[in-house]
């Protein structure tokens, strides 16, 4: 009898992980009716061995440090061929992971994650050698087969990271930052987490030199089959959740957020990847909230191209673009697709962004069904004198001089091109529709269609050509509501605007 027991249970236990592996890899229903072929994700096969981290002697009351904890479970997962590390309600205390291959990181409703605001946990490898830049807080590097799912939190503490600026916070943040001690600089506009009064060592000689030594949430690296479902993330000190030169990636149900002023706060960011989807996702964010990048340079070229990726049935809060391709994206972009998704209070609705030395050709990029509202800049913008230092620049725009100036186009220069809008609708932005070419490489063969946009401003190009604005209804609140400089074959619902 017991025997008899004993295998039903085992039976109902791989019923579970049969159940939940098939219930993970249904992602088919999301490429249906798209406007371009992409390749599908599918999810990793963890195996179905599991273990509490409580079984390594961490304890969840978020004094004790977990870090020795989590990294011994992972390597005993790795040796028994992978599995299941369960962390259950509780506040983990920990220094910075380490992933192994086939191993799924579960956190359990009320279980949180908590990284320690010891900096000196993080600036140095294995070996103890000191790093230019802290490990991430979660660094998953050349691994195939993981996952980190659940329905937990993952918070980076990233107070303790991130400068501030006295602008962007209120003069009661603005004094709890400085009761935390701190290094404040630049006529007092400026608060930076260095000297703190929290009795922690320093990493570094000076507010600037820690500055650079920030590192993201998570950073996956180099990885192939990769599954990020249900779990928060949050108040990281950098990026959140940032895979870069990596195949098939799944980010499902997540929410990202941390302060709207959080200072390179980005929330999820795929750096040259391959076959890759996100859906059901929120974000509330300091700055990107979906980008899109692509190396720099010769780096970026040398991967190949960010492509085959679907983002579906999101919702952004703040963040400075709600969709962002930019800023570097030298490899190149194709077969995008965004759609069902919702921007509410982003600085700008669709971003695109980049500047000569790290642009690249966009191509296949299909934006459909994007619903914004109090958007607080524009709807819809192309930037390409983005942090570009060698245009004539007045805050980022370019003067009408410069519009006329044609020279050779240099290696790297930002191509956007085949980029196609259709049903979006915005209620409120500061200026509907802003394009800001170079005068060598416009903007252009861009369509946007069955659209309307509620703005202060209406459309404002400089060096654009072959835009084409079909069923497009632009409301705005000034006039004119056109301002075109160095453009051509700019066509309105049928009619050429000059």
């Amino acid at each position: 009898m017991k025997r008899i027991l004993s295998m039903g249970l085992l039976s109902l236990v791989a019923l579970c992980f049969t159940i939940h592996a098939s219930a993970a890899d249904d992602y088919s229903k999301y490429y249906t009716n798209l406007p371009v072929q992409l390749q599908q994700v599918s999810a990793p096969i963890i195996p179905a061995t599991t273990v509490s981290i409580k079984d390594y002697g961490a304890v969840g009351d978020g004094v004790t440090l977990c870090t020795e904890a989590f990294n011994k479970a992972m390597s005993d997962l790795q040796k028994r061929g992978g599995g299941h590390l369960n962390v259950p309600a509780g506040v983990w205390l920990s220094g910075p992971i380490a992933f192994k291959d086939n191993i799924d990181l579960h956190l359990d409703r009320n279980a949180m994650i908590l990284f320690s605001p010891d900096k000196s946990l993080y600036n140095k490898d294995s070996d103890g050698k000191v790093l230019d830049r802290c490990v991430p807080m979660i660094n998953i590097s050349k691994r195939k087969n993981v996952s980190i799912t659940g329905e937990g939190t993952i918070d980076g503490n990233g107070k303790y990271w991130r400068p501030v600026k006295h602008s962007k916070v209120s003069d009661a943040e603005w004094n709890e930052f400085k009761a935390m001690g701190g290094t404040i600089t630049g006529n007092g506009q400026f608060w930076y987490p260095y000297q703190l009064n929290n009795g922690l060592p320093e990493i570094a000689n000076s507010a600037e030199e820690t500055e650079k030594l920030r590192a993201d949430l998570v950073r996956i690296t180099d990885c192939e089959n990769i599954l990020i479902q249900g779990v928060t993330f949050q108040n990281s000190p950098r990026f959140h959740v940032h895979p870069i030169r990596c195949t098939n990636v799944i980010v499902d149900g997540i929410t990202a957020r941390c302060p709207w002023n959080a200072q390179n706060g980005d929330a999820i960011d795929l750096a040259c990847v391959r076959k890759a989807i996100i859906v059901n996702s929120i974000v509330d964010a300091g700055d990107d909230g979906l980008c899109m990048k692509g190396g720099v340079g010769k780096a970026g070229t040398d991967w190949g191209k960010t492509e085959d990726i679907l983002i579906q049935n999101c919702k952004v809060y703040h963040a400075h673009g709600g969709f962002v391709i930019g800023s570097e994206y030298s490899g190149g972009m194709n077969k995008i697709v965004v759609r069902d998704c919702t921007f509410s209070g982003t600085d700008t609705g669709l971003r695109f962004k980049s500047g000569v030395g790290r642009g690249g050709l966009s191509e296949n990029i299909f934006i459909n069904n994007i619903y914004m509202n109090n958007i607080k800049d524009q709807a819809i913008v192309f930037e390409c004198t983005y942090e570009d230092k060698k245009m004539n620049q007045n805050d980022g725009h370019l003067n009408e001089a410069s519009a006329a100036v044609k020279k050779e186009i240099a290696p790297f220069t930002p191509d956007y091109q085949d980029i196609h809008i259709s049903n979006l609708v915005c209620n409120g932005a500061e200026s509907a529709i802003v394009i800001k070419g170079l005068a060598e490489l416009p903007v252009h063969d861009i369509t946007i269609d069955n659209s309307t946009i509620s703005a202060i401003n209406g459309i404002d190009m400089i060096n654009a050509t072959n835009i084409k604005m079909n069923n497009v209804n632009i409301i705005s609140a000034k006039t004119p509501s056109f301002k075109l400089n160095n453009v051509k074959g700019i066509i309105l619902n049928g009619k050429e605007i000059k």
